[in-house]
């Protein structure tokens, strides 16, 4: 439907009037201003009267435009003055997020970005230890600092200070950890830029290679011990101890990953990325029957609303301090955690004569380097090694001395 302009009482101004919408008691009236620019007729919509337009106020528009285009100061048309109250605007809007960015504390972040998605992402007992560094240590050095202010040297402030209050090397640098991870926060949500100054402050070496394993007798007493108390604790864990499975990958078993034929363990995206099969005992098979009733993609071991675990149920640590596998004990390497279970499934195999190559493929460590802490266990072997060699050699020496008699 064309529409019908009419011109007002000022020159270069016309309107057109809804068919419908009132204002004021009137038709609602759209604007619009005519001109000449560079000897071209020019027209250009301003808007409704119910919008704040009226015949008086566009032909004041129209006489400021004229006058830019005489003078050359201004804006010459609307088009132009709205594509520059654009930019204005824009330009205004980017210097506010960049005041707000540079005035970002770590506090701040850390309190209202970091540790709410921190809670969605990670267990409770990972981001508990967080929020308890960033208050003890982290906060009185930087908490209020921005971002951008925040330098290297502050960062080995607080190593400096946890490592005066006698903070364990694992503490302190998991407290640079925490730093780096909200850094890369921010900057992943365009809340810093530049480079990290965690880059270049290095990290406290230490051995924290865990030590202790156990021995068959305390294997049974603690397989016995779950087995009353909690049928599913007491699977996870003899998987762990038969197969050298990780927690988490145990976590993410399904009756799929279960073949009772070939008698494997498939295990998916475990720490290192890449899929590997272990095989199961005797007593793992028949654990591992009683899974056959669940659905083929369900959890072996979820939670009890169904949703995968993330940590090893309490129980186990009770248990572990109601045994008192851990008493008087404070070097963490030497104390009994669920991962020990995994750890002493290597211990066993390399002390009954595994070499250390098989014993990598079934851990699923991607180096060597990482099964050579075992090599020690390995001494008899290494000695027993050494015999045969010996004797071979006295062996050939005989073979090679002649009997001068018979000659």
């Amino acid at each position: 439907m064309a529409y019908k302009w009419n011109s007002s009482q000022y020159t270069g101004i016309r309107y057109r009037e809804h068919p419908n919408r009132k204002h004021n008691g009137k038709p609602d009236r759209y604007f619009a201003i005519r001109y000449k620019i560079n000897g071209k007729l020019k027209e250009e919509a301003l808007g409704w009267a119910s919008e704040g337009w009226n015949a008086q106020k566009a032909s004041l528009e129209r006489s400021n435009l004229r006058k830019a285009q005489k003078t050359g100061e201004g804006p010459e048309t609307l088009t132009e003055k709205r594509q520059l109250t654009k930019e204005r605007k824009e330009d205004e809007l980017a210097k506010k997020k960049q005041r707000e960015k540079d005035l970002l504390t770590f506090k701040s972040y850390f309190e209202k970005t970091y540790l709410p998605q921190a809670k969605i992402d990670k267990v409770e007992k990972s981001w508990k230890r967080e929020q308890s560094l960033f208050k003890l240590w982290v906060n009185p050095v930087i908490g209020d600092k921005p971002l951008k202010d925040i330098v290297p040297f502050h960062i080995e402030k607080i190593k400096k200070d946890m490592i005066d209050k006698g903070r364990a090397p694992r503490s302190v640098n998991y407290a640079i950890a925490l730093i780096r991870q909200v850094f890369n926060s921010a900057k992943f949500n365009g809340k810093f830029q530049g480079e990290s100054p965690i880059i270049g402050v290095k990290k406290l070496k230490f051995d924290n290679k865990r030590v202790r394993f156990l021995t068959h007798t305390e294997a049974d007493t603690l397989m016995e011990k779950l087995k009353t108390k909690d049928e599913s604790l007491y699977a996870m864990a003899m998987i762990s101890l038969h197969c050298g499975l990780r927690g988490k990958e145990i976590f993410s078993l399904t009756t799929n990953d279960i073949n009772h034929i070939d008698g494997t363990i498939l295990v998916r995206d475990p720490k290192n990325t890449k899929n590997r099969y272990v095989f199961m005992t005797e007593e793992i098979k028949q654990i591992c029957l009683k899974f056959n009733d669940k659905d083929g993609e369900a959890l072996i071991f979820p939670k009890r609303n169904g949703e995968k675990r993330k940590e090893t149920p309490k129980l186990f640590r009770k248990i572990i301090s109601d045994l008192g596998f851990n008493s008087g004990i404070t070097d963490r390497r030497k104390k009994v955690v669920f991962h020990t279970l995994r750890h002493t499934f290597a211990s066993w195999l390399v002390q009954n004569g595994v070499d250390l190559y098989t014993v990598q493929k079934l851990m699923g460590h991607s180096t060597i380097a990482m099964t050579e802490r075992y090599a020690h266990l390995a001494q008899d072997n290494l000695k027993s090694a050494v015999k045969k060699l010996e004797e071979s050699m006295k062996r050939q020496k005989s073979a090679e001395v002649v009997d001068i008699r018979k000659k």
